[in-house]
């Protein structure tokens, strides 16, 4: 499994310690960024995005501040389902009931052992299908629509 992982400056010292505790399980792609120099997250996201919609990844981590600037990104690119996770909760509903590809973190709003229990939680999951199938399938076709310029 190939998890491509990326942040911006306030979430570099969240991604360095979830890096640590990844590395020897999965293979991870580190997308950056690798210093606190400001960058712009939307970058970041569209960097993690573009390396699940090519295939070179199965599932993304995106990290910045509070986690929303990225989800709100990474929600933007068709194909991605990002959800924003905060407690063990919503990282287990994230892949059972939306199928999410991609979650994203707060680097300033949650501690790291928290952040790599949520990650964990999410990997082993599966999407539990049925009725939750059919909103991800409504979903697909929302983003085709508004590919191909139809009125909503």
């Amino acid at each position: 499994m190939k998890i491509c992982v990326g942040s911006d400056h306030a979430g570099l010292n969240l991604k360095k310690e979830l890096l640590k505790s990844l590395e020897w399980e999965f293979e991870v792609i580190d997308v950056g960024t690798y210093t606190e120099e400001p960058v712009d997250y939307p970058d970041i996201a569209k960097d993690v995005c573009k390396k699940i919609i090519n295939g070179e990844a199965n599932y993304g981590i995106l990290i910045c501040g509070t986690g929303i600037g990225m989800s709100i990104a990474a929600n933007k690119f068709p194909g991605i389902r990002a959800a924003l996770v905060y407690s063990d909760e919503t990282a287990i509903l994230a892949k059972r009931h939306n199928n999410a590809n991609v979650i994203c973190l707060g680097g300033r709003t949650m501690k790291s052992e928290d952040a790599i229990r949520y990650v964990k939680l999410w990997l082993k999951e599966n999407f539990e299908g049925g009725r939750h199938e059919r909103r991800i399938n409504k979903i697909s076709k929302l983003e085709e629509e508004v590919i191909r310029g139809i009125k909503l």
